[in-house]
């Protein structure tokens, strides 16, 4: 996961050469800050209209389950779609989402919100991919997409702070304007972007990726079996990531608001979340050099998992916001080192990275349709605390099993066209 420490080493790399990336990453804050609001007044709009917790979270959920779904239709509908293009539909329907979300008073205008919600992010996503595949070249893709994730996590750090702040003094239509106002800001750097990257050649020699000739279903299907199989531990420590990620931006916000004496502080409950994952770029290469990167990341987990776990044991806010943080700083060092192991596979068997990226990313997706439904449903019935401290048992408990049943050396061989001739060995060290 890239850190503050990589937004310095790379503008001092390529200084005002990635202009056009810089004007992007400036969109993005501000966009993130836009949608970070949405993300933490969404569960207390949905719960102040009388619905359960446990619907709550089955209605969040919904999110990421259409975004899993038009993850697999994306690249049809938008296979020539430039990212201006993909962009300004995504400006439209962020424009309107907010109000959507407002008039939703019915579960059902509710679940069609969520998927639309899902829709934008991930258009969102799509048109990050392709503004880097078509105007920066491929040996700085990495350092770009880094930097992409920095601008993305400085606007979420940002978010539940303003909506805090916001939420404290109103709860009505107040939040969602002050989330259009972020989006015109996020809007504005679109226009310059669009202004100045239309000035420069588009050079498709920088496509990311290549035009890959369709394989068939049955095989496709076989590869992500072998290869799931093979690193089942290491998928399911990635859902359960993403699990936490998501079951605190569908409780935190509960749980924050809760703060009576400190209301118009509770966003920096969610900081203290959002925050640890951006400052632990300094020790994460030592660790998992000295450790390995699979133990790091499971090590790591457990150990967020356990202090997390203590929450149902105090009342004061500002303890738990001390729990959350050292908690969340413990499982930020998991993120960059899975992620790791990733790559590791990939450099190893390149022929496998789109599926070893998809099997990937639909764990991730996984994580992000549990957590919501789980948090909505231990909340109702053990009460905001007792579920985090719920999480936290689980999770502890899971990652250490996980770790106990991972293979020390993970081989997945590179795969020939026909099926019979993929083989996976356990044998090799990663």
């Amino acid at each position: 996961m890239p850190t503050i420490r990589h937004l310095f080493a790379h503008v001092q790399k390529y200084g005002t050469k990635h202009r056009l990336l810089y004007l992007l990453c400036s969109m993005i804050v501000f966009w993130a800050i836009f949608d970070g609001i949405i993300s933490y007044i969404t569960p207390l709009l949905i719960v102040a209209r009388g619905i359960s917790k446990t619907d709550m979270g089955l209605i969040i959920g919904t999110s990421s389950l259409a975004g899993a779904f038009f993850d697999f239709i994306m690249c049809w509908i938008f296979k020539n779609a430039t990212h201006r293009r993909i962009l300004i539909l995504m400006f439209a329907i962020c424009l309107f989402y907010p109000l959507l979300l407002w008039k939703a008073h019915t579960i059902g205008l509710l679940f069609i919100a969520m998927i639309v919600w899902g829709f934008y992010y991930d258009l969102h996503n799509i048109s990050n991919f392709e503004f880097v595949g078509n105007h920066m070249p491929k040996t700085e893709h990495s350092s770009s997409f880094g930097l992409i994730h920095v601008a993305g996590s400085f606007g979420y750090l940002f978010a539940p702070i303003i909506a805090g702040l916001v939420v404290g003094y109103y709860m009505n239509w107040q939040p969602l304007v002050l989330a259009w106002i972020f989006l015109a800001v996020s809007f504005c750097f679109f226009l310059a972007l669009n202004s100045a990257s239309k000035r420069e050649k588009r050079d498709e020699g920088l496509m990311i990726g290549e035009r890959i000739k369709p394989i068939n279903f049955l095989h496709e299907l076989s590869l992500w079996h072998r290869i799931g199989k093979m690193i089942a531990p290491i998928l399911f420590l990635t859902c359960l990531i993403n699990i936490v990620d998501s079951f605190f931006w569908t409780v935190g916000p509960l749980l924050a608001e809760s703060f009576t004496k400190y209301h118009n502080l509770a966003g920096f409950f969610m900081v203290a979340f959002t925050l640890p994952p951006l400052l632990i770029g300094w020790g994460i290469g030592t660790v998992t050099a000295k450790y390995g990167k699979k133990k790091t990341a499971f090590t790591a987990f457990a150990i967020g998992s356990l202090i997390l776990s203590t929450m149902a044991f105090f009342q004061s806010p500002l303890i738990l916001t001390a729990i959350v943080f050292i908690s969340s700083f413990a499982i930020a060092f998991s993120w960059p080192a899975i992620n790791g192991v990733y790559a590791d596979f990939i450099g190893e068997t390149d022929s496998l990275s789109r599926e070893i990226e998809s099997i990937e990313d639909l764990f991730g997706n996984f994580g992000y349709v549990i957590g919501p439904i789980l948090a909505g449903f231990l909340a109702d019935r053990l009460g905001n605390l007792g579920a985090f401290s719920v999480l936290g048992l689980f999770g502890a408990v899971v990652s250490i099993f996980l770790f106990k049943i991972t293979p020390k050396k993970i081989k997945i061989d590179k795969a020939t066209d026909t099926p019979s001739h993929f083989s996976i060995i356990n044998e090799i060290e990663s």
